[in-house]
Order: C-alpha cells, then structure tokens, then sequence
C-alpha cells in the first residue's frame, strides 16, 4: 500500500472523524471536535494524517512538552489495517520528535486492548510502571 504521511489540513475533519468512531476511539467525555480545535491551536505540523491515493487511511497526534513526547488517536481506518500504515505513522511520530530532541515517547492504551498491546510491543514499546492519572480541567459534555 502506497501511503503518504503529511500534517492535517481543516477539510480533512469528516474524515478523521469516521476513522476515530470506526476505530471505537471516541468516548462521550471527549468531544473530538474539541480535540482537533485544540490540537490545531497547538503544534498543528504535529497532527498526521496518511492518505492512500487521496483517501485518508490513518491519523495520529503528536505532542512534545520539552520532557516526552506523546501519541493519541493512532487510528487506521479498519479497511487498511494490517498494511504498515499504523507503523509508518508511528516510525512519523517518533522521527519528528527525535529531531526535537524528544528523549521519550509515551502514550496510553486501554488495558483491555489486547491487539493494539500487542502492536505497539512488535515496535518496541513496553509497559512503564506506572499509574496514569488525569483529571478533566474543562468538560466537553454539554448540558
């Protein structure tokens, strides 16, 4: 599969969106609307998107706070999955924060997803033993 890695361009949100739901990535707390507003406020180059002869495959977003570096919303649409897109989109990720001197990648997988566990193992990643924490600053439910 011939795949093209760029950064993401405003008309490219109906799709990125289908590929998310398809990919069973969206939970309610999180409005992904929101989530790309926010993320093209804030190192837009970051945010990846590859396409497969103009039809958009695979996403990721990428963020570094000169401590480590992050990846959310890996996503490869089902119908291309299994084809290197989503290693070509992580070997992306990891090159545009290696040269920003990122010395970390960290990133968050629902322990209940087995297959995704598995992926990011065949890449190299392995448990940190740690607890990840968050806590919600602005609600993205509406009333």
């Amino acid at each position: 599969m011939q795949v093209q890695i760029r950064s993401y361009h405003t008309h490219d949100e109906s799709a990125v969106l289908a590929i998310w739901q398809r990919c069973g990535l969206t939970r309610p707390w999180n409005n992904p609307v929101r989530d790309i507003e926010r993320k093209c406020n804030v190192d837009p180059e970051l945010f990846l998107v590859a396409t497969c002869q103009d039809l958009l495959v695979g996403t990721v977003m990428v963020g570094y706070d000169g401590h480590r570096g992050w990846m959310n919303y890996l996503a490869v649409d089902p119908d291309s999955q299994g084809k290197s897109v989503g290693t070509q989109l992580v070997r992306a990720a990891e090159d545009l924060l290696t040269e920003r001197g990122c010395p970390k990648l960290n990133l968050q997988i629902r322990s209940s997803n087995a297959e995704v566990i598995a992926f990011y193992r065949a890449l190299g990643y392995a448990p940190d033993e740690v607890v990840s924490m968050g806590k919600r600053l602005i609600s993205d439910l509406t009333p």
